[in-house]
């Protein structure tokens, strides 16, 4: 009758390791993103319109500029540049058993891109734009 309760767990053991063993787990495959750098081509062209902008709208949507200068025609020239790093590391592993026999496979990458953006605004003396120039570069 001692025996039968020592095999309870040891059935149970066995269960146990081949149902976790069964379980496979994945990294996130979507890129990650910098959500809080406003500062894009595409939010550039919606937010900005000659003749129209203030600085304060450009402060409230990008922040202060890196540099602020004053051009040959007395234009107020604000600049800004940005530089994001993306970096995405996956891995992916997934197993199964059976019982005491098991197999099993794993994978990882590993993947980093860069972003430059620049903005050049020109102020008129109401402090709305009067020209704007973006660019951005991905390597």
């Amino acid at each position: 009758m001692r025996g039968q309760f020592m095999m309870r767990p040891l059935i149970l053991t066995l269960v146990l390791a081949t149902t976790l063993g069964a379980c496979t787990s994945h990294a996130p495959s979507g890129p990650i993103t910098a959500q809080d750098n406003d500062l894009t081509h595409g939010n550039v062209q919606m937010q900005v319109q000659v003749g129209e902008t203030t600085q304060a709208d450009i402060l409230q949507a990008f922040g202060a500029p890196n540099v602020t200068t004053i051009d040959g025609d007395g234009q107020e020239v604000w600049s800004y540049q940005r530089a994001a790093t993306v970096t995405q590391d996956s891995a992916n592993y997934s197993a199964w058993s059976i019982l005491l026999a098991g197999a099993g496979s794993a994978s990882s990458g590993f993947e980093q891109t860069s972003r430059m953006t620049t903005l050049i605004l020109k102020f008129d003396e109401r402090d709305v734009v009067t020209d704007f120039r973006s660019r951005s570069s991905n390597f």
